[in-house]
């Protein structure tokens, strides 16, 4: 008897991708790597994220034809900038550890040259956050820090600054 295996696909972004975003985004153990802190701020940081899909700059990874994961690239409108690029990334709790956002990744650096000509992505990314290993794993280096970029009970947490030429 064969078993069918789940199989992890990539599509373009798509505004509806900003329901299930919201969802992984009200998970505190994931919200706690976000600045937002209620469900305003969460709704509105989707709609921004998924209305990026207007110009084709995010996608999502799909697990099995469900989204999973999504990363973004934010394509910079001016001529002098367009070159260097920030992008955000996230994979639903339950999904991390199967490999999906170092796979999610590729494919969004793999988009970033071929549709944008990106030559430079960077990331902001709070310390002590897990993800800096997979950043690290796939040749982002540290090139700043700001260490007193967020305020949660009492105590700072610093931003971490990453980039990568592609």
């Amino acid at each position: 008897m064969e078993k069918n295996l789940p199989q992890l696909t990539f599509r373009l972004t798509e505004e509806a991708d900003a329901t299930p975003l919201m969802q992984w985004l009200s998970d505190p153990d994931i919200m706690r790597w976000f600045p937002m802190c209620d469900m305003r701020e969460i709704e509105d940081a989707s709609r921004i994220w998924a209305g990026y899909s207007r110009i084709q700059s995010g996608i999502t990874a799909l697990w099995d034809g469900e989204p999973c994961g999504m990363a973004n690239l934010y394509v910079q409108p001016y001529k002098k900038q367009c070159h260097t690029c920030l992008f955000s990334i996230i994979v639903q709790g339950n999904m991390r550890g199967k490999g999906i956002g170092k796979q999610l990744l590729e494919c969004l650096m793999k988009h970033a040259k071929e549709k944008f000509k990106i030559e430079i992505l960077h990331l902001e990314v709070y310390d002590g956050n897990p993800a800096i290993r997979l950043y690290e794993k796939l040749g982002f280096k540290e090139f700043g820090r700001q260490s007193r970029f967020i305020k949660e009970n009492g105590k700072y947490i610093a931003k971490v600054f990453m980039q990568r030429a592609l």
